[in-house]
């Protein structure tokens, strides 16, 4: 059975306030399928990270000098997402992808934060 430590609300919260820094008109803009498959790029660039052996304390360096393709007002969520990766047992970061995991969870709660974007 695969068990993954449950992302909290407010860890949702705080990523959506952290990466919604952008401006008002382009936080309106931007719609669950983009956000949300944003911030599980950068959940699957922080799961390489930790594949690669990279310290907590030295992902977000690692990733941002890899030049990464999302857009850079994303960047704030790789200091918000590491340490949820990092919690995971190793053989759970080996098996799943877990920008997928993280992409169902904020699907699935995007009405709960969608307004705190703005």
């Amino acid at each position: 059975m695969i068990r993954f430590t449950p992302v909290a609300p407010s860890l949702v919260l705080a990523l959506s306030l952290a990466v919604g820094s952008a401006t008002g008109a382009a936080a309106q803009e931007v719609t669950k399928e983009e956000y949300c498959g944003q911030t599980a790029s950068v959940v699957g660039a922080i799961q390489q990270a930790r594949l690669d052996r990279v310290k907590e304390r030295d992902v977000r360096d690692t990733i941002l000098a890899s030049d990464p393709a999302w857009p850079d007002n994303y960047d704030n969520a790789i200091v918000q997402l590491t340490p949820w990766v990092y919690e995971q047992k190793m053989r759970d970061v080996r098996k799943n992808d877990l920008g997928a995991v993280w992409s169902e969870v904020c699907i699935a709660n995007w009405d709960a934060f969608k307004d705190s974007l703005n």
